[in-house]
C-alpha cells in the first residue's frame, strides 16, 4: 500500500512539473506577425564579421487594430541562421520551443517598444561564416515574447544574405608574432656575445 502511495505521489509530482513547464514555454508557431522587419542587406549579399553594418528598421503592421501593441514594451532584435546554414548543425537546430530554440544566437538590439524604429548593428567579430536574417521580437513586461517580425518568409528562404567570419590569425597578430620572434633573435645573439667574452676573460 506505502509502496502504491509512492508511486502514485511521483506519478503527480511529475504530471504537475511536466503541465507547469509547459505553461511558462512560447512556442514561436503561437506567435503572430504583427511587425514589418527590414534590413539594409541585399539578397546574397556578403558581409564581413568586425567590419560591415546592418541598418534595421521595424515597424507595427498598420493594418492592426490601434490596440494591438498594448503589451508591448520591449523589441529584440536578433541575427538568425538560415536553414541552409542550420543543416547537420544541432547547435543552431530550430525549436518551436523558444526556449530551446537556436535559430537566431545573436543579439542586434534591445529597445524600449515605440511603435517603430531602427538601428545601425555592426556585425559582431564572433560572428561566423553562413547564411543569415534578421527577426525581431516584442515582449510583454516579463520578457514574454508575444509576436514577431522578420526580413524573409516564412520558410526562411528569400532576403538572405552572407556573413564571412573572421578565421585564422588577425594581421595584428601576425605583427606582433613576428616583432617578438625577431627581439627573441637579437636577445639570443646578445647573450651569446657576453658568454662568449666572459668564457675569453
Amino acid at each position: 500500500m506505502a509502496r502504491l502511495l509512492s508511486t502514485q505521489a511521483t506519478a503527480l509530482l511529475l504530471l504537475i512539473f511536466c503541465v507547469g513547464s509547459s505553461m511558462g514555454s512560447v512556442y514561436f508557431s503561437d506567435l503572430k506577425q504583427n511587425l514589418i522587419v527590414t534590413a539594409s542587406p541585399k539578397p546574397g549579399q556578403v558581409l564581413y564579421a568586425g567590419e560591415d553594418k546592418i541598418t534595421v528598421t521595424w515597424k507595427l503592421n498598420s493594418s492592426l487594430p490601434a490596440s494591438t501593441d498594448a503589451a508591448y514594451k520591449k523589441v529584440k532584435v536578433k541575427l538568425c541562421y538560415a536553414p541552409v546554414s542550420q543543416k547537420d548543425r544541432g547547435w543552431r537546430k530550430t525549436e518551436d520551443n523558444l526556449e530551446k530554440d537556436k535559430t537566431c544566437q545573436f543579439k542586434i538590439t534591445t529597445q524600449p517598444y515605440a511603435g517603430s524604429g531602427s538601428f545601425e548593428y555592426t556585425i559582431d567579430r564572433s560572428v561566423p561564416t553562413a547564411t543569415y536574417f534578421v527577426r525581431a521580437y516584442v515582449v510583454d513586461a516579463s520578457d514574454t515574447e508575444l509576436a514577431y517580425g522578420q526580413t524573409t518568409d516564412a520558410k526562411k528562404t528569400t532576403n538572405l544574405f552572407d556573413v564571412v567570419g573572421i578565421t585564422g590569425r588577425h594581421a595584428s597578430l601576425d605583427i606582433a608574432a613576428g616583432c617578438f620572434s625577431a627581439f627573441s633573435v637579437v636577445a639570443l645573439l646578445f647573450f651569446f656575445v657576453v658568454e662568449k667574452r666572459k668564457a675569453k676573460k
